[in-house]
């Protein structure tokens, strides 16, 4: 006979009436165990590394180190254990960052208590469970066009910045130490980024956009 071993929760979240409601949760939800508690990020990672459980559920806003720190150590560290943030900020920012530290699934905390079972139940499994107004968000984000001048990178708003008070290619290579040709692609990127035909029009785009100082 097969016994099948429940999955192994671990709760992090500076407010104690949170985790007593979790911990309840857990207490009654078939097959998932609360086998630890913490009260921050830093707390967190050190309560992993001696309980190794199977699913973490986070939170983002937190005391002395936030949820997404934690969750980028923890993901670091301990690959096999997934982290779920639960949290009631929805800000597309915190989102990304959260995924991008390593959360599989990022959930409110006003999901019901079926909801919350069965994404720890995902997680496990290795599989992404987001709320509906996280989705949204996300969708909203890629489809958003990218902020003017966001692609540039740091060489390149130097140059944009001496094209700005009027120097040439010559002049601009010899103040950055570089070679003309070199300059020059530089000149053609920002063009290109910009969406401008000269360099007129970027200096006049950039000065209007505040895009250097």
């Amino acid at each position: 006979m097969t016994t099948f071993r429940p999955i192994r929760v671990m709760l992090v979240d500076d407010h104690t009436m949170v985790r007593r409601g979790l911990a309840t949760f857990l207490q009654i939800s078939d097959n998932l165990e609360l086998v630890g508690e913490a009260d921050n990020g830093e707390t967190a990672v050190k309560l992993c590394a001696s309980i190794l459980p199977d699913v973490i559920l986070m939170d983002m806003v937190m005391p002395d180190m936030d949820g997404v720190t934690a969750t980028r150590l923890i993901r670091q560290q301990f690959p096999t254990v997934q982290v779920i943030a639960l949290t009631s900020f929805k800000e597309e920012g915190l989102v990304q960052s959260a995924l991008q530290a390593g959360a599989i699934g990022y959930l409110l905390k006003d999901i019901s208590a079926d909801e919350l079972a069965r994404a720890i139940r995902a997680a496990h499994t290795g599989q992404t469970t987001l709320a509906p107004e996280v989705t949204q968000g996300l969708i909203h984000a890629a489809t958003r066009p990218p902020v003017l001048g966001t692609d540039l990178t740091e060489r390149e708003r130097e140059v944009l910045a001496l094209l700005v008070a009027g120097l040439n290619n010559t002049e601009i290579a010899e103040k950055l130490v570089v070679s003309p040709s070199t300059i020059k692609s530089h000149v053609s990127n920002i063009l290109a980024k910009l969406d401008v035909t000269s360099r007129t029009e970027a200096a006049a785009l950039a000065v209007r956009h505040h895009l250097v100082e």
